[in-house]
């Protein structure tokens, strides 16, 4: 939350009066940017790979606010690089892979598995809604370009676990939407 559409999302949520939890790295800009926002906003440094880290965010949610009604992710790292690189004689960094992978899709999981356990004790509003879970794709997923291949693998997996993820949550009154802007 504190740079890009993280950033963007936050700042918006915050002049329409709502409250929320920044939650990125302890590196990030996301204090400053939580004190810039004032008390309706609160910064909760956190590696989405980690359930601990995303459990202490979500505790912060709670304490502060008394609730959670939103978890927008836009956690997304990218590298450009060629699956074989033939003028290199360099092949794609299985690691690096694995990394793109596990942030943008493992850790966008970690966070919604652990936000739809907190939005399941509120108390539904008049349409039975609790909550709700917005993740960003990319245009990447249907288009990866060449040198995305993680990108867009991860973005995919975005998108392919966005159905049944809503179909697990909607009987606990929380929807699901992914947007893949681009």
């Amino acid at each position: 939350g504190g740079s890009g559409l993280g950033r963007a999302t936050v700042e918006r949520l915050v002049q329409r009066e709502a409250r929320g939890v920044l939650l990125d790295l302890p590196t990030s800009n996301g204090g400053q940017l939580a004190q810039e926002l004032g008390d309706h906003c609160a910064f909760a440094a956190a590696d989405v790979t980690s359930p601990k880290e995303v459990g202490a965010a979500l505790a912060v949610a709670q304490k502060q606010f008394g609730r959670l009604d939103l978890a927008v992710n836009c956690a997304g790292i990218g590298i450009a690089v060629k699956t074989y690189n033939s003028k290199k004689d360099k092949v794609h960094d299985l690691e690096d892979f694995q990394r793109v992978i596990n942030v943008n899709l493992v850790g966008t999981f970690n966070v919604i598995r652990l936000s739809a356990q907190l939005m399941s004790q509120n108390k539904p509003d008049a349409d039975g809604h609790r909550g709700l879970v917005v993740n960003t794709a990319s245009v990447a997923a249907f288009e990866g370009q060449v040198g995305q291949a993680a990108y867009s693998a991860s973005k995919g997996g975005i998108v392919g676990m966005t159905l049944p993820i809503a179909r697990d949550l909607a009987p606990l009154g929380i929807r699901g939407v992914t947007i893949a802007p681009g």
